[in-house]
C-alpha cells in the first residue's frame, strides 16, 4: 500500500498518469470535496465512488476557495492536512488540490469517465452538469443519504463543550 503523501499529486503529474491509466482501460472516476474534518459521510462518499471504476481520483478543495465556499473560520484544517486524511483512506488512489469555485477545469485536464457526487445533489443539481455531457463524462450519484455534515459535527462538538 502506498503512503498517503505519495498519493497527492500535481495536476500535471496526475493528467500523465491518468493518460497512461486510459491506455490501461482503467475506469477513472473523479469526486470533490472541502473535507474539512474528515467524517463517516465523506468515508461513505468515497468508498461508493470507488466502485464506479478501477481509479478514484479526488479533487480538494484550497484553502482560499473553502473560505469562499463556507465562510469565516474555515477551513479549520489546511488543504495539505485535508489532503493527507483524504490520501490515506484505501478507496482513494490521487488527490489533487484545486482552487476554482468548481472542478469544471479539472473534469476537462482529467477526463474521467465519472463525476461521482454526494447524495446532496441530484443529476440535474450537479454544477459541472454540462461540462461532463460536453466531454461524455458519467454523472454518478454516491453515497449515504446526506445527514451528515462537517458543520453539524462542530455544533455537536460545541454543544457537548457547554455542558
Amino acid at each position: 500500500m502506498r503512503k498517503a503523501e505519495s498519493k497527492i499529486l500535481s495536476r500535471q503529474a496526475l493528467v500523465s498518469l491518468l493518460d497512461d491509466s486510459r491506455q490501461q482501460n482503467k475506469r477513472i472516476v473523479f469526486a470533490n470535496g472541502c473535507f474539512d474534518t474528515l467524517h463517516v459521510g465523506h468515508a461513505r462518499y468515497l468508498a461508493s465512488a470507488k466502485q464506479q471504476g478501477d481509479i478514484l481520483v479526488v479533487g480538494v478543495n484550497s484553502d482560499a476557495s473553502v473560505r469562499k465556499l463556507k465562510g469565516t473560520g474555515r477551513p479549520v484544517l489546511d488543504e495539505r492536512a485535508r489532503a493527507h486524511l483524504v490520501a490515506a483512506l484505501r478507496s482513494v488512489d490521487y488527490v489533487v488540490i484545486f482552487g476554482e469555485p468548481n472542478v469544471e477545469a479539472l473534469l476537462e485536464e482529467l477526463r474521467p469517465h465519472v463525476h461521482a457526487k454526494g447524495t446532496d445533489y441530484t443529476a440535474d443539481s450537479v454544477p459541472e452538469r454540462e461540462v461532463a455531457a460536453r466531454l461524455g463524462i458519467q454523472i454518478a450519484i454516491v453515497g449515504d443519504p446526506k445527514d451528515h455534515s462537517t458543520r453539524d459535527l462542530f455544533d455537536s462538538i460545541s454543544k457537548a463543550s457547554h455542558v
